[in-house]
């Protein structure tokens, strides 16, 4: 009962969190000042015309009304600077899954290989190979991903002869000519997440396995081995399996700029392209883009909380 209530107060108070931040997006969006059209070889008439028929001289109560009843029914409405005349959800909904393959490819790689690392230095604690294993953590976990993207640039394409760059994706984000043209951007968005995930389950293990209840396992004759698997990793993986939810929504907004730099046809690229957009930025892919970062991340937030109660039962989430 008090899980059940504690999910409701969660859901809520996203809704309401998620609905203050859309609603300031847009009153900002809306108090831009407009540049003349008559400065980009536009007749100012038909500017004013296509600006009434649209209701943007409608109070902003009233706009943004009727902005939320076409939300809901899918149409944010159309490019205006960037993408002139498409359909801003079409060409969303396009470029998603270009987007989605590359972050989940991108975990599917990361995520083993960073627990690996954490739990092969924590049971070398203190020797080399710990020793070893935490400098390159440094060393990665302070290196931007943009200056890994250059690296392997270069080395991939300068001095092996990559060819797999992305030009034009014809065959869809589901083929595997995709997915072959990715693994630069995948090894570019990879280091940074393998370091981050290798530190923190070193980190988490190593206060496990030096707990009074390993001790104690280790007195009842379960072997060193034995008590790690049974014992230590359940008890590690409660605060490091939500973190795997969290690095995924970092990871979802980190792509940004590497999409960007491997001209990957995604959502990042799409964000920085409206942004850019001249004579102005297109407003219409700006909040359909907020609308999307902004509920992702508020959603990771509850599924992360939501988390520890499933993977521990002990953990009794909203309970007094």
């Amino acid at each position: 009962m008090y899980y059940l209530k504690y999910v409701l107060k969660r859901i809520l108070l996203m809704l309401l969190t998620f609905s203050v931040i859309v609603v300031i997006c847009f009153v900002l969006v809306k108090l831009l000042p407009n540049q003349p059209a008559e400065q980009f070889g536009k007749d100012m008439e038909l500017i004013l015309l296509r600006r009434e028929m649209l209701g943007y001289d409608k109070p902003i109560i009233e706009q943004f009304y009727r902005f939320v009843k076409l939300a809901f029914q899918g149409n944010f409405g159309v490019g205006e600077t960037y993408k002139t005349g498409n359909e801003v959800w079409e060409i969303f909904s396009n470029r998603l899954p270009f987007t989605i393959v590359l972050n989940v490819a991108t975990m599917i790689f990361s995520v083993p290989l960073g627990l690996l690392l954490g739990i092969f230095a924590a049971l070398k604690k203190n020797k080399w190979q710990d020793h070893l294993i935490s400098t390159g953590v440094m060393i990665f976990v302070s290196v931007p991903s943009f200056i890994y993207a250059f690296l392997v640039q270069y080395i991939l394409y300068f001095k092996l002869g990559w060819t797999g760059a992305i030009a034009e994706v014809t065959n869809g984000a589901w083929s595997w000519m995709y997915l072959k043209s990715i693994i630069p951007a995948i090894l570019s968005m990879s280091f940074g997440t393998i370091a981050g995930f290798a530190r923190y389950t070193r980190a988490e293990l190593t206060e496990v396995l030096t707990s009074d209840f390993m001790l104690l396992a280790r007195t009842k004759g379960l072997t060193r081995s034995q008590a790690t698997v049974r014992h230590a990793m359940r008890n590690a993986m409660v605060p490091i399996f939500p973190m795997i939810l969290g690095e995924f929504l970092s990871i979802m907004s980190g792509s940004l700029i590497i999409e960007q730099i491997f001209t990957i046809p995604g959502v990042g690229e799409l964000y920085i392209g409206a942004i850019n957009a001249q004579p102005a930025p297109d407003y219409n892919f700006f909040m359909l883009l907020t609308v999307f970062y902004t509920f992702l991340g508020l959603a990771a937030g509850i599924v992360i909380d939501l988390s520890y109660g499933i993977i521990d039962p002990r953990i009794r989430m909203g309970a007094k």
